[in-house]
């Protein structure tokens, strides 16, 4: 029997890419188990797919002031230790990480015991996370053709983001029917990530009428970020956050309004599905959804809008540009080499324990 362990936390999207390897895995014959921190989001995630989870302790490092800079390091050390006792309890032969400050101890501990590990990167930039734990990994897998430059010769590997294949088994009557939509009308579906994006919230919402004039939306708009006013209005529906109908909806949109975190363009990409980005900004992250939504600019497979020129002129604009010419962004999607990177991380760590052994 083959043992793998998964860690990653934080945010959903370092979850469920894990979660995305986790029927792949089982049919290789692989034993798996998670490690995350003790109350973290991801607990409740992979609690509901069956996946054993040990908790751990786990400290955020800040790049700013903050009094927690004084005692998560003290966590994070009480982690490491938690983390090699789980090690050494499930002799895993290689662990799976996908980022997130609750990996940093796991993949030290595992480096310790000599645990082939490989670190997923999805970020065009490695975040501070990965950066600590990247010397301790034998092979770090990317999104993105210009994170190899980043990463040490040798330890780099292309693969793309692993992707839930429920999201590929979407119907579109199914969305239309659930939403009450037409059939013959255009459907613009809006996600603003788990949180929402008050910035994209507030540009459809100021722009519904001219918006509706074309098109029926669908709209995500967060935790806490429904719009009573708006509820029972023809061909808008919005949802603080979905789940099992997801896919339905990914079917039926004909266009997609999306923030640019690394996990959720790739879902675009391999979904095929033309995509206005509207990056975080400087002010809230340290950048690294405008670098993602420059590559897949720069590839085709994107239009991009940076959240300090949303205006209504300008989102109508990119709305009807990219409706327009949306078998263009089809086609440069069609020609991406990302196809299958599920297959290459489960046969990378196939190939790691071979090579140990």
């Amino acid at each position: 029997m083959k043992r793998i362990i998964l860690t990653g936390g934080g945010t959903a999207g370092h979850v469920t890419p894990n979660m995305a390897l986790v029927p792949r895995l089982i049919d290789e014959g692989y034993d798996i188990a998670y490690i995350g921190s003790y109350d973290g989001m991801e607990r409740k995630l992979i609690d509901d797919i069956g996946v054993p989870y040990y908790g751990i302790s786990s400290g955020k490092l800040r790049r700013y002031f903050d009094l927690k800079n004084f005692s998560d390091p003290f966590r994070v050390v009480k982690g490491y230790f938690e983390a090699k006792k789980i090690l050494k309890k499930l002799r895993p032969n290689v662990v799976f990480s996908k980022g997130g400050f609750v990996t940093v101890p796991v993949v030290i501990a595992a480096k310790k015991l000599h645990i082939p590990v490989i670190i997923h990167e999805s970020d065009m930039t490695p975040g501070l996370a990965n950066k600590l734990s990247i010397p301790s990994a034998s092979k770090v897998c990317c999104n993105f053709p210009e994170t190899i430059d980043h990463l040490p010769e040798g330890k780099a590997v292309l693969t793309g983001s692993p992707i839930r294949q429920e999201l590929f088994q979407g119907k579109k009557e199914t969305g239309l029917r659930l939403c009450g939509f037409q059939p013959n009308k255009p459907v613009l579906l809006v996600i603003g990530g788990s949180l929402g994006s008050v910035a994209i919230n507030t540009a459809i919402r100021n722009n519904l009428d001219q918006l509706l004039a074309k098109y029926q939306i669908i709209h995500l708009c967060g935790k806490g970020n429904l719009d009573q006013s708006l509820e029972g209005r023809e061909g808008y529906r919005q949802f603080e956050y979905v789940k099992k109908e997801l896919k339905h909806y990914f079917a039926c949109a004909d266009i997609i309004v999306s923030r640019a975190g690394a996990n959720a363009i790739c879902e675009l990409l391999a979904l095929r599905k033309p995509n206005i980005l509207i990056p975080l900004g400087l002010n809230a992250s340290r950048g690294d959804q405008i670098l993602n939504a420059k590559s897949f600019e720069k590839q085709g497979y994107s239009y991009v809008l940076p959240e300090e020129e949303v205006t209504g002129e300008s989102l109508l604009n990119a709305v009807d540009t990219v409706y327009s010419q949306r078998e263009k962004y089809v086609e440069a999607m069609k020609k991406s080499q990302l196809a299958n990177p599920i297959e290459t991380i489960v046969n990378l760590a196939n190939r790691l324990i071979s090579e140990k052994h």
